[in-house]
């Protein structure tokens, strides 16, 4: 029976040949978009590990800093470190945006760190080229991902910054490059009005009746220095001491302080559960659709190699073969075309589409023994058609034809 089946594909192998091209092609794709999710939450993982966070205090009853906007004065680091268990609290600032570069735009997470040195939470953890940020102003460290060299100037927003060193894998969970400033030119870039703003801003104040009032003047000018000053942070990232139980630290800000609070685990909840649950939904129906191509493809090819051999099917019935003879040959046919689609799919994903795919993609040997043995279910499956059209044939056909 297998030297019987293998006869027929040889016989026919260039429709096996591109067949199994074609298929997998189509299993590549597949492959990759299981890839693509699970390097979205890699993603999500890589920025709460590099951040050296324990907890996040964020603006009250928000999902910040990564889900949702949040605001909070930049003082309020110091009430933090003062509690029972705290090791260290760091202000931090992030901002997505298009960080120019030349003629080309490149869409990063700008990162605003405190001053402070390796080690740091928000700092990057380690380098691969050049060195931390020593200055308060004006340099940046970057991710490769975003392709700029060091001693190369780039602009966000207004000013313009230095890459003094280089880092990998500090991504957003959204798998933008991340960039980061020292905080208070990430504060000036996030919060501070441009130049035009302020001017607007500062004629409609004067404009305003309330304060053509004898003793407006000191009120307008604190309105004027609030302008051009910025008070606020994103988050305040905190260590924990060892020994200490996050958990219960967080409830004590929550409580005293009057702030949100996520621990590790709950906000890789809100970045994996919230950010990416969407994505995870779009990526799945991708995969189911793929997955009833792929069966169609393959029952259609076996469906018509089956009508091919019409008249040997007869003959083997017309010598008394058995129908699991029959239903052995198409089987293995089917799942040979499987095997070969497979590791084409495998290889393309790995060699060729996951290099050059713009997102991190991440390849894992369980996502690969999984989706073999549900191509090897799919193509199974799939023969059945082929299988009722076999055993219907009759062995007069062979005398017939």
């Amino acid at each position: 029976m297998i030297s019987l089946a293998g006869r027929d594909i040889l016989h026919s192998w260039g429709k096996f040949v591109f067949t199994g091209i074609g298929l997998g092609l189509l299993i590549g794709v597949t492959l990759s978009m299981a890839g693509i999710y699970r390097g979205m939450v890699d993603d999500a993982k890589v920025l709460l590990d590099n951040s050296g966070a324990d907890l996040w205090v964020v603006q009250k009853d928000t999902l910040g800093p990564y889900a949702e906007s949040s605001s909070i004065y930049d003082d309020v680091w110091r009430r933090i470190q003062s509690m029972p268990g705290v090791e260290k609290a760091v202000n931090v600032t992030y901002l997505t945006t298009q960080v120019h570069h030349g003629r080309h735009d490149v869409r990063a997470m700008v990162s605003g760190i405190a001053p402070g040195g390796p080690g740091t939470p928000g700092w990057p953890p380690y380098l691969i080229a050049g060195r931390h940020i020593t200055r308060s102003h004006y340099e940046a460290v970057a991710d490769i991902a975003s392709k700029f060299k060091l001693g190369e100037r780039i602009r966000i927003r207004r000013n313009y910054y230095t890459i003094v060193g280089l880092t990998r894998r500090m991504v957003s969970s959204s798998g933008d490059p991340m960039i980061f400033i020292p905080l208070k030119d990430a504060q000036e870039t996030q919060f501070l009005k441009d130049n035009d703003a302020i001017w607007e801003q500062r004629r409609r104040t004067a404009a305003n009746p309330n304060f053509n009032k004898p003793n407006s003047p000191g009120l307008l000018n604190a309105i004027i220095a609030s302008q051009t000053t910025n008070p606020y942070v994103n988050a305040v990232l905190v260590r924990i001491k060892p020994g200490y139980n996050p958990e219960k630290i967080a409830q004590e800000i929550q409580r005293w302080k009057r702030f949100t609070v996520y621990t590790r685990a709950q906000m890789k909840e809100i970045l994996v559960g919230k950010l990416i649950a969407t994505s995870a939904r779009q990526i799945a129906m991708f995969l189911i659709i793929l997955s009833i191509v792929s069966s169609a493809i393959v029952a259609f090819i076996i469906y018509t190699l089956t009508l091919g051999k019409i008249r040997e099917i007869a003959v083997l019935k017309l010598i008394g073969a058995k129908n699991s003879t029959i239903i052995g040959l198409i089987v293995q046919q089917s799942i040979a075309l499987g095997v070969i689609g497979f590791v084409v799919g495998k290889v393309s994903a790995t060699l060729i589409m996951a290099p050059i795919f713009p997102k991190y993609v991440l390849l894992e040997p369980l996502d690969s023994v999984m989706g073999f043995i549900t191509i090897l279910i799919i193509c199974t499956l799939s023969s059945i058609i082929a299988i009722r059209a076999a055993l219907k044939v009759d062995p007069a056909e062979a005398i017939g034809g």
